[in-house]
Formats: C-alpha cells, structure tokens, sequence
C-alpha cells in the first residue's frame, strides 16, 4: 500500500488528538458522568488551565515503547519480549511513567515486576500469569495509538504489532482492546464512515470476545436511538458498567465510552471528545483514543485552535531519559511518520526527508500550526503582548516559519523567542507523573537560526542567546542588524562552562528606533533552529539544588534517576539503595566519543560506580570501586556483568577520581591520575549514550562533581 501524501500531517493531527485528549480528561479522572456534568453542565472546551501540562503515563507508554523498533528490530519482527525490554529500559523502577499503584492492582506495576524478575513477555501480562482481573483492564489500548499511526491504511499490521505490545501487561479482552483502537487509528487514514472504522477494528479481534459482544450492542443501542448519547451513556452504565467488571479500571465501560463517543461525535473531532470527556470513568485514557482516532480522520483542519493553542506543542514525559522527558509534538510527528515509512518500505518524501534524517535538534515549523513549543520573553517593564504563530508568509527553507509578534516596543530593550531546554517545578501545576528532566542543551554546543523582519519593518537587531538557569546569566552570539525582507543567520557558540544549567536557548531581538507605534510594532520570522556540536561542560554538586515539587517528589537539578535514594548532602550527590543497583542519569542519548571524570567518595559498602554509554535502565557501562581493593569495568545487559577488573587499594571516605575515556568501543580507564584498564568491547558495543552513576549491593557513594569534554 502506498502511504498518503499527507501522511505526516495526519500522524501530526493523530497525535495531537492524543495529547488533546489526555488534556482535556486529566484533572477529572475517575469522576462519574453525574459529577461532571453538576460541576461544569455541558463541556465545550477544556475544563482546567495549566502552566504546562505534566508528564502522563498515557503519552509515555506510547511514544517510548516505540523505541523497541529503534533499539530492536523495525519490523513485524519486532517480539513482544523486546517490547518488554524496552518497558524496562525506558520506565524508572516504581515511580513516575505508570500508576504504581502495587503488584496486583495496578496491571503495569505488576508487569513490570514480572519483567524485573525474569517473566519475559508475552507471559509478563497473560492471564495465566496474573489472572483475568489484573490482564483485562484499560492500559491494553491506552499505550497503543503509535501502532496504529505507522501503520497506515493497514489495520491488521496495525492490530499485530498492538497485539505483541499490549500482551506485555495484558491479555484477553486488554490485549483485544489495544488491537483494536490500533486497527481504528490505521484505519482513519483512508475512511471516514466511523461505523466502518469500527468494523474494521472488530475485524482484527476474535468474533466470540466480550469486547466484540459490546462494541455490537452499543452499535446496536446507537441505531435504533441516534440522536441522545445521555440515553446512550445510561444504556452503557447499565449494561456494561463499571459493577460489571473487576478490577479498579477494566477495559470493556470504557472501551463502551468510546464507542459511544465515535458514533454520537457524528465526525466532529469536538464533539466527539466533549461526549467521551463528560461519560466520565477513565476520562483522559478514553478521550486520547478518540482523539487521536478522529484526529487522523479529520486532519490538522479538523482540530479548532482552541485545542491546540494552550498545549504550545510542548509535551512533558517522565521517563529515566530526561532529555526525552522534554518533547515537542512536532518532533513526535516526525519521529513516529519516519518509523512509518522504513516498516512500509517507502522513500520518504524530498519534503519531509532532511528534516527526518537530520542529526541534530532542528526546528522546523513545516506541520501547519506548529510552534515547537518556542516562548516569548522581554525585559521590557511596560505591559507588552507578545504573539507566536505558525504561518506561511515567509520561509528560510520549505513552506513555512515561526511569525512572532510584540506590540508596543522600545528602542534598546531586548524582546525574545526562545525554546525552554529545562523545565523546573514553578514550570507546572502539578507533579502528575513525578517528571524529572536532564537539559536539552549543554555548553560546549551551538545553536543557529536564520531571523528576518518584513521588508516594512523597524530597524532591529538581533543575536543568538542562551540563558543559565542557575545563575540567570546569558551568554550571546555576535549580533547582527537584520536587512528588512531578507533571511539573516545568526549563530552561537556555546563555551565551556562549570556549574550551569542550560534553560533557554533562542533570538533576542532589539529595536533600534524608539517607542514603536500601537500595535503589533515588532514582527519578525523564525526558521530553522538548530542545536548542534557536542558537550563540554563540569558541574560542582554544591551549585546543584534540591527541586522541590511535592513532599514525596523531590530531585537533583539535571538528574533523572532509576531506583534508590538520590539527593545532595553536604554538597555532594548522594546515592543509596539495597538489593539492586541505585543509578540515576543525565545527559543525551547521543552523545557518543567523551572523557568523563568524576570524584567518588565512598561511603558505606563495596560497589561505587560511575556510568557511562547509558541507554536507559538495562543499557549501560558502569566502572568503579569494586570488592577486595579492585577497580572494575561493567557492563550493562539487563543485569551487570564483569568485564575488567585491576587493583586500587581505596578506601572508606577517601575520594578517587575516576576517569574513562570513551572513542568507539574502546575504553581507558584511570583513578586518580593513574592509568588502570583499557578495554574493548568486540560484542554489540554501546556507541552512544548518557553518563551518571551508581553503586549496588547496599552500598553508599557520594559524588563531588564530574566534567564531560567530547572528543
């Protein structure tokens, strides 16, 4: 099958409709449809206003269990044991990504238990295993919309890749119910006639299950009564409600809710998801589904602006990668219409092909509506209005641009449009999800940009910047003077710098006449943003600070962690845990050729590590202070293996610091100055990865501080 030529935007508008969804449902959650409906009458739009919205396990599982096709195989190839390995690669170890609610109660808890302790997938959520209750609730279809969006026109390719991956955490009618929401979602890249969008994904699931029998009735319900979804809600409730079914969330009332909403929506994206939202139950589950069925349905023309405007294309995820826990749906477009052209076996179009091969960060603005999440700021201390907005009046390179706006300007102050590379508490409402993040820029990198302003415009000027969160300091390209109507680039080189946090990275624009007329006074367009070049940076553990979100959430500024104990005292990063490895991380995945040097104080026990190459959970190298006066080199497998070990006499409290140098798959290793392994790794070396660190056995380190310089 030959994949539309409007394939990228539909997967755009798929995925906006999940993120809309899991929005607009969120903060009521498990209300009934009587509650909401006394709280708040009709629903029309969103029902709370966020700084951002948090991280949620609706949009995690998806987009980072699609990482098992980049770290495994890209292919139906692909097993449901990989996608289990993946669930423990990418998820921290009992807390944020899923609802930990406990072994038994909660279906991916008890999963990922199994996985932890050797119960690969598909056994992980079988029935056999953890018996219908835990196997047939909601998460089979809530993770699965990315099956079903590189895939299509192909619902039964769809359906099988949904099949492997559900059956991690569930079986039975929780796995039928991934398969179809799949199977729908390909399905809506070339029909639009909703009952046969339901046919199809009927047809990719056993005649006989529970879930057919009540997908057919609520159909059934809808044609003989097609004009009152509160009759249909009650039917629902009745028949296929929640005291049907065990379990704290079962899969078949809520998979009713969205059948429900499918046909009384009529076609229409909002109405579809204000019926789905006001049913109640698992609201935000239910509605991304049908948000992201209709939203590839309809198109990026079907989605109103008010959806999309509050969201900014940001998406906050809270995985142990916490430079992917900072997202932008363009990106996730890209990046899921990619994975769909290499299974389908298609070139990608000239269009779409630069930006999908890029390297590096680059932001495009090519999605219509699309902002990647850039933000306006000023110093300017009177009242300014400033507006961002994808448009088609100008372009460096393809079809479109960022349009910024600000009225009411003065000669002399700076007027930025940034991209926020770290996010901290003051940045949410809430801790949905306990997100931690590791920023998306380092020093030691650059940013470009190419900035023009209407051949019409002000005199302004205008230079690459980026801010440190820490010390608020801003660190400036070479300005320019833009040439009205003409494309400008601007760049910066990002120095080497000790103790900084990188949080915005953008263009500063500077008028150089005075108070500008009322009105939209300063305008200027945005085009391919790039962050490139590689890290060098040190940080002082002492310049680190505790980021404080609730009581129970608490994190080391730029660390992201695995399992254990991780805070600062006395100025040191601390680390703790007992019976398995306590390792937190920072970093970028790509990261690739470095020398990384920490100080390691060892306080209680026999194994202080530092990481290196880190993948994830189950990916990594580690090196450190070992047993019986050792040093040692490990790697990473899904358990540590040993790979090297030589002497060093350390001791309690004195600390080491431990050096290792990173070029391909060979590493150097020194302590303390001194020259101690150098090693190969001939057998599917880690070519790329974070840094961070660990120990294991009980053990307690501390860490000083550590330098990165690429090579």
């Amino acid at each position: 099958m030959v994949i539309q030529h409007d394939y990228v935007e539909r997967v755009y508008a798929g995925w906006l409709g999940k993120v809309i969804g899991v929005r607009h449902g969120g903060n009521i959650e498990n209300w009934t449809f009587e509650r909401i409906e006394r709280t708040f009458g009709e629903v029309t739009g969103y029902l709370h206003e966020f700084i951002n919205f948090a991280a949620d396990d609706d949009t995690n599982g998806p987009i980072f269990f699609l990482r098992a096709l980049e770290d495994y195989a890209c292919g139906p190839g692909i097993t449901a044991e990989q996608m289990g390995l993946t669930w423990l690669n990418y998820a921290p170890d009992g807390h944020g990504f899923y609802w930990w609610g406990g072994y038994g109660k909660s279906t991916e808890h008890t999963a990922y238990i199994n996985l932890k302790n050797g119960v690969m997938a598909p056994r992980s959520g079988s029935i056999a295993q953890n018996g219908h209750a835990v196997a047939e609730q909601i998460g089979g279809q809530i993770f699965i919309d990315v099956w079903g969006l590189i895939a299509p026109g192909n619902p039964k390719l769809a359906a099988e890749y949904a099949e492997k991956i559900a059956s991690v955490s569930h079986d039975g009618n929780g796995k039928y119910g991934g398969m179809f929401i799949a199977a729908c979602i390909a399905a809506a890249f070339v029909e639009k006639d909703i009952r046969r969008i339901i046919e199809t994904g009927l047809d990719t699931i056993p005649a006989d299950c529970e879930y057919v029998r009540m997908t057919r009735a609520v159909m059934d319900f809808h044609q003989a009564n097609p004009d009152n979804w509160r009759d249909a809600f009650r039917y629902v409730k009745a028949h296929f409600g929640y005291d049907k079914y065990p379990g704290h969330c079962h899969i078949i009332p809520n998979s009713a809710v969205i059948i429900l909403s499918l046909l009384y929506g009529e076609g229409d994206f909002s109405k579809s998801i204000n019926i789905c939202n006001m049913c109640g139950w698992d609201t935000d589950c239910n509605v991304a589904n049908v948000g992201t069925i209709m939203g590839v349905r309809g198109g990026l023309e079907g989605i109103e602006d008010h959806w999309r405007k509050p969201i900014n294309d940001f998406l906050c995820c809270s995985s142990v990668i916490g430079s992917l826990n900072i997202l932008d749906n363009a990106w996730c477009a890209t990046y899921i219409a990619g994975l769909g052209y290499r299974i389908a076996g298609e070139p990608v179009p000239d269009r779409w092909a630069g930006i999908m091969e890029e390297k590096r960060t680059r932001f495009h603005f090519e999605l219509p509506g699309s902002t990647h999440a850039f933000r306006t700021s000023t110093d300017d201390p009177l009242q300014v209005t400033s507006v961002i907005e994808n448009t088609a009046e100008a372009a460096a390179s393809g079809t479109r641009s960022l349009k910024v706006l600000f009225d009411k300007t003065q000669g002399g102050v700076g007027y930025r449009v940034y991209h926020q590379t770290y996010y901290r508490p003051h940045d949410f409402n809430d801790s949905r999800y306990d997100p931690s993040f590791s920023p998306i820029l380092y020093p030691g990198q650059s940013l470009e940009a190419k900035v023009m302003v209407p051949a019409s415009g002000r005199p302004v000027k205008a230079r690459m910047y980026v801010r440190d969160g820490h010390s608020g300091t801003d660190y400036y390209g070479e300005a320019a003077v833009l040439a009205p109507g003409e494309w400008t680039q601007l760049a910066l080189a990002i120095p080497p710098l000790s103790g900084c946090c990188l949080e915005q990275a953008g263009v500063e624009l500077i008028p150089l006449e005075g108070k500008g007329p009322k009105g939209a006074s300063l305008v200027a367009y945005v085009d391919d943003v790039v962050f490139g070049g590689k890290p060098s940076y040190a940080v002082d553990f002492a310049k680190e600070r505790l980021e404080k979100w609730n009581g129970l959430h608490i994190e080391v500024s730029q660390m992201t962690y695995l399992r254990g104990i991780w805070t600062l005292e006395d100025g040191e990063l601390s680390g703790s845990y007992s019976g398995e490895t306590a390792e937190c991380y920072t970093g970028k995945l790509e990261w690739d050729d470095y020398t990384f040097e920490a100080v390691v104080v060892p306080k209680l026990g026999e194994h202080h590590r530092i990481n290196f190459r880190v993948q994830g959970g189950i990916r990594s190298y580690a090196v450190g202070l070992a047993p019986g006066g050792k040093l040692a080199l490990f790697k990473n497998e899904n358990g540590y293996k040993k790979l090297a070990e030589a002497d060093w006499n350390w001791q309690a409290e004195q600390p080491v610091k431990i050096a290792v140098q990173a070029r391909g798959n060979r590493f150097d290793i020194a302590a303390d100055g001194v020259s101690l392994l150098s090693y190969t790794d001939a057998e599917q070396p880690y070519m790329t990865g974070m840094i961070g660190f660990s120990n294991a056995e009980a053990s307690h380190t501390h860490y000083r501080g550590f330098s990165l310089v690429s090579l």
